[in-house]
């Protein structure tokens, strides 16, 4: 009988201890940033279409009179890549009685999507006529 008390009481600390970590990759790979559409930075694309998809550049001045911004971004997954992510963290989450997070979350902190910065220039219609990638990191 005391045997089986002390493995109820193993039992008992290891799942006031687990549950609360359980989940946290789950969480954090639905809650990487979404994928942008960097095929937009060609030219002939308007302004506008830039600023709907990655929001207002860090940078935005006139150079030469011409003007010039650098946007900078998190690149992000895609839905299928993130449904994938989530369903894999959840079942190794199950198999493992939730030890997969020691594993997890620092996989999915790392994972976290990719910086990255573009410098543009603009013609006199608002349409890009040069577009060069910023190498970080």
């Amino acid at each position: 009988m005391d045997t089986v008390k002390r493995y109820l009481v193993f039992a008992v600390l290891l799942t006031i201890f687990i549950v609360p970590i359980s989940g946290c990759s789950v969480f954090m790979a639905a809650e990487q940033p979404a994928a942008k559409n960097i095929e937009l930075f060609k030219t002939g694309t308007s302004r506008e279409v830039l600023l709907a998809e990655f929001g207002q550049p860090l940078i935005s001045e006139e150079t030469d009179g011409k003007k010039v911004e650098i946007f900078t971004f998190i690149q992000g997954y895609s839905k299928l890549a993130k449904t994938g992510r989530v369903i894999f963290h959840s079942a190794a989450d199950v198999f493992t009685l939730g030890l997969w997070e020691i594993v997890g979350t620092p996989t999915e902190i790392y994972f976290n999507g990719n910086e990255m910065a573009f410098h543009v220039s603009y013609d006199e219609n608002d349409h890009l006529d040069e577009v060069n990638v910023i190498t970080l990191k």
